[in-house]
């Protein structure tokens, strides 16, 4: 079964590309979509601010909410015209607080879309990628500039290392590449310990994915001291990856998300769409 339903996360003063993009997404395997449309509440003054000052940050705040409620009104019309099935919230977070409400509506859908406008947003990128990848239990889609995203694909790159958030984008991800032209079990430098994946690596995860119809190719690629990421992102160059499905590595300390290397070089420059989970 496909994704039944996915989020869009838009920040209020975005342009339409992103939620296009969902929408071309959502009729391509006839998925409910969920608008999430976010503004950042200013923190109220404390302390010895000038007079005045709480009464701007009133004003302010019922400037935002005003745009909110607009915003709401036009994404309501562009989802009729595009006659999916859609739902538009709004939320207004303090900054801090952008990747609790990403992750709590993240729950009620199949996955979090993170659109190319948002990727672009320096401030809210991070946060939207930590609230949907740690605190939904689901996986996000990442779709940079410049690519053209399909829940369709032809040719998925699966990144392996045999870990268990590989194990869930596997599993996120194996609908989709049930029905793909080729699908390429990548592993770089792979480990042939018997602790890790035996001395020919890869050939689990090939029997699970054969016994669920997947056409697959088991790739194994020195990484010649280059970096992962490049490597990975190279091979998808080579075999015209339509997708890459890859776990997402990190942990918390003091409440903020420290990504793994790989991780956060694929979140900061993936040059392909992205599906990961954790």
């Amino acid at each position: 079964m496909y994704f039944k339903s996915l989020l869009s996360v838009v920040e209020v003063k975005q342009s339409d590309r992103d939620l296009k993009i969902a929408i071309d997404l959502c009729s391509e395997i006839n998925a409910q979509l969920s608008v999430m449309i976010l503004a950042v509440a200013s923190l109220p003054p404390i302390g010895d601010y000038p007079i005045g000052t709480a009464d701007v940050w009133v004003q302010e705040r019922q400037w935002d909410l005003a745009a909110l409620d607009a915003r709401v009104e036009d994404v309501e019309m562009l989802v009729k015209d595009a006659d999916i099935s859609a739902t538009v919230i709004d939320e207004y977070p303090e900054l801090a607080r952008v990747g609790h409400s990403v992750g709590r509506r993240g729950r009620y859908v199949d996955a979090t879309i993170i659109g190319p406008d948002l990727f672009a947003n320096e401030m809210l990128k991070a946060k939207v990628i930590d609230g949907g990848l740690f605190e939904s239990g689901r996986p996000i889609l990442l779709i940079p500039h410049g690519t053209k995203p399909t829940l369709r694909p032809k040719r998925v790159l699966l990144a392996w290392d045999s870990g268990v958030e590989c194990t869930r984008a596997t599993r996120e991800a194996l609908d989709f590449m049930a029905c793909a032209e080729q699908v390429h079990v990548t592993m770089i430098d792979p480990d042939t310990s018997s602790v890790a994946n035996g001395p020919e690596p890869g050939a689990d995860i090939a029997a699970y994915l054969a016994h669920h119809g997947v056409k697959i190719i088991v790739d194994r690629l020195p990484s010649g001291n280059d970096a992962i990421a490049n490597v990975i992102k190279g091979h998808a160059t080579d075999i015209s990856a339509d997708l890459i499905v890859m776990g997402g590595y990190g942990h918390t300390r003091l409440r903020e998300r420290i990504f793994g290397g790989v991780t956060r070089s694929m979140i900061d420059k993936p040059g392909f769409p992205v599906l990961m989970a954790r």
